[in-house]
């Protein structure tokens, strides 16, 4: 048996040199791993940023997308509830699926029209005030905009695998089709499947996150990011959430039933 293994080893090495050729450039490789001519400090250097490199792709397995697209709204509510209530706040995280890292954000605060002042019990949960939505684009503009940034960020390309992530099914189950149908506006495919961050936590730690984002944080023991309630902090608590566990060796999968 290990002539077999020691051929595995070499195989995996071999492929872990080729991955760090395309991170670091193939001009720091020579066959010995680096050029003849390189100084002692860029020996040093390219030796660093190999260990680094090999570090960063050995820590966590491969997910199955390319990025994951964390999304929160902030949305007109009261008590009693009002109806329909309407998204106020549209934050996006682009996270790569390899590095878990945040990549780009797209943040927009939307103008409600059926309900345009806010109440003070909205204020207080979300920190949102009136001067931020007055005057902002429509929900339909801002779903025009989202589609722009999705092209720009090559996330509308066949060939680019990626899925929107919530923290439960609310956002894009309920809210964002519950307007566009009574505004009369069409659900861009894209919307229609996500992984709910309350799923993928409980499957990964065996328990259910009652408090979603504070039991989450807790069970992991990590600082909250920011304000509970502000859709841009909350996106980057799930992010942070969704790091932490990949670093653990969990798969996202997709959670959401097809429509």
């Amino acid at each position: 048996m290990l002539a077999p293994l020691q051929t595995g080893a070499a195989r995996f090495s071999s492929y872990l040199l080729s991955r760090a050729r395309k991170v670091l450039g193939s001009h720091l490789f020579s066959p010995c791993g680096v050029p003849e001519f390189c100084s002692i400090s860029t020996r040093k250097l390219a030796a660093h940023s190999f260990g680094a490199s090999m570090a960063a792709m050995m820590s966590f397995p491969p997910q199955r997308y390319h990025y994951f697209l964390v999304l929160d709204f902030e949305a007109t509510c009261d008590k009693p509830q009002i109806h329909p209530q309407e998204i106020i706040e549209f934050p996006i995280l682009k996270l790569n699926g390899r590095t878990m890292e945040i990549e780009s954000t797209f943040h927009m605060y939307v103008q409600p029209v059926v309900h345009p002042q806010l109440t003070p019990f909205c204020t207080e949960l979300t920190g949102i005030i009136q001067a931020m939505v007055d005057g902002q684009p429509s929900l339909q503009q801002v779903l025009e905009r989202v589609d722009e940034w999705m092209a720009k960020e090559g996330l509308l390309d066949p060939n680019v695998k990626s899925i929107f992530v919530t923290c439960g099914d609310w956002d894009l189950k309920v809210m964002l089709p519950g307007q566009c149908q009574y505004l009369g506006l069409p659900v861009a495919d894209y919307f229609k499947q996500w992984i709910n961050l309350k799923k993928a936590y409980s499957f990964a730690m065996g328990c259910w996150p009652k408090n979603g984002l504070l039991d989450m944080n807790k069970g992991l023991s990590l600082q909250h990011i920011g304000r509970p309630h502000s859709g841009i902090d909350d996106c980057k608590n799930i992010a942070n959430i969704m790091k932490t566990l990949a670093y653990r060796g969990f798969i996202f999968k997709q959670t959401s039933k097809p429509f």
